[in-house]
């Protein structure tokens, strides 16, 4: 079983509280798939520049990454430079630079349109149709959007939608969507578009699962230090859809258990700066704390 992600491969240059990087690996299909990764194999559709260095392929390579699906244009790769404050829950963008990623058309080789469980990550809504479009057959489709779109692409971003499962998305996002600032109220709303599930991502609150006839909660994982949130909704969703794929349960139950592995993969990527500590850690230490996180909540009635 495979996961086909399309979304951005790019450079991010961050500052928080705790230090600074720059240049470094970024994009939210660079998170998804390596969480992802941690449990079934993932293809990767998106665009790179010149300058996009062969260590960084290399590292998806050393996992079970498919990449061919990721083209080389001539120019450079998206950038992307924030500044987080010290509420780690704020950030600025100061600059970003699409690059090779405007006009960009995406293209599924032969073998990706066979794909039955897909995310569609953080980009153009018009671009999340092209690639739903090129599909031959679908089981499970989970898509995330951002204020942006939601603001100048609503139209087309009602028409996937319609066309998904599952939406991965922000409190502020689904306010912005719903036109509800009350969370279960928004979230109500937004499954009246389409999606069968909303995931309501919570930052360190952890996140919030809607659908018809449930509501389920579950924490952030406790952490002493958060170094970069850069990327941790977009490894919750590769840990969240990876498990999905590997147990093939999207029962209540099923859907759950993979709401906390995917909880627990991004609090191993905020731990250091950009997918350093998600490229270091191991499917052991992630199963460790998956059984810490259902200690943690577990409780009798």
């Amino acid at each position: 079983m495979s996961i086909l992600v399309v979304g951005t491969v790019a450079f991010d240059s961050i500052e928080t509280p705790f230090g600074s990087a720059e240049r470094i690996l970024g994009g939210s299909a660079s998170y998804f798939a390596l969480a992802a990764s941690f449990f079934t194999r993932v293809r990767i559709v998106g665009v790179i520049g010149q300058d996009f260095p062969q260590e960084y392929l290399d590292l998806f390579s050393q996992r079970p990454i498919d990449l061919e699906g990721v083209k080389k244009e001539p120019g450079e790769t998206f950038h992307w430079r924030g500044k987080y404050h010290e509420d780690i829950n704020v950030r600025d963008t100061l600059e970003l630079h699409l690059n090779v990623l405007s006009g960009f058309v995406p293209q599924l080789p032969e073998l990706y349109r066979d794909a039955e469980y897909v995310f569609l990550g953080n980009i153009d809504p018009l671009m999340q149709l092209e690639v739903l479009n090129q599909i031959r057959r679908m089981r499970l489709v989970v898509c995330d959007t951002m204020d942006h779109w939601i603001r100048e692409s609503l139209e087309d971003l009602r028409k996937v939608l319609k066309r998904i499962e599952i939406l991965v998305i922000n409190d502020s996002e689904a306010r912005l969507l719903s036109g509800y600032n009350n969370i279960v109220r928004a979230a109500r709303a937004i499954l009246k578009m389409g999606p069968k599930v909303v995931l309501v991502k919570r930052g360190e609150y952890g996140v919030l699962q809607f659908s018809d006839s449930t509501i389920f909660a579950t924490p952030a994982y406790p952490l002493e230090e958060v170094f970069d949130p850069t990327g941790a909704g977009d490894s919750f969703a590769g840990g969240f859809l990876g498990q999905l794929a590997r147990s093939s349960d999207q029962s209540q139950q099923g859907i759950r258990r993979a709401i906390v592995y995917g909880s627990v993969v991004a609090s191993f990527t905020v731990e250091d700066f950009g997918v350093k500590r998600l490229a270091g850690v191991s499917l052991a230490e992630i199963e460790e704390r998956y059984k810490s996180f259902a200690q943690l909540t577990d409780f009798q009635t």
